[in-house]
């Protein structure tokens, strides 16, 4: 397959990644969209790696990933402590954490 092929799939999933976290409420939605346009990147970083015949897209992919695993860690626990003081999931009450 041609590279571009996979630049343009790139495109398509950051631009849904972009949409979800425009139009959707729900934390859980959005944080998985941020994932999403994380994985679109990654994937555009292999290809230009591959194109270029370096390895350096690869390992800044790779350590995208590392930064990717630890923003789920500390995401997914801000999300379950807002969940359960709150008792929703959305974005636009998450403001309300005012002191």
């Amino acid at each position: 397959m041609n590279p571009v092929n996979y630049l343009y799939l790139a495109a398509l999933l950051f631009t849904i990644g972009a949409a979800g976290v425009l139009i959707r409420r729900n934390a859980i939605v959005v944080f998985m969209c941020i994932e999403l346009m994380l994985n679109a990147c990654n994937l555009a970083f292999v290809v230009f790696a591959r194109m270029h015949g370096n390895l350096d897209g690869q390992i800044i992919a790779f350590f995208t990933m590392v930064v990717a695993a630890a923003e789920v860690v500390v995401g997914l626990a801000i999300i379950v402590s807002i969940f359960r003081t709150r008792h929703t999931a959305s974005v636009d009450d998450a403001s309300l954490m005012k002191l």
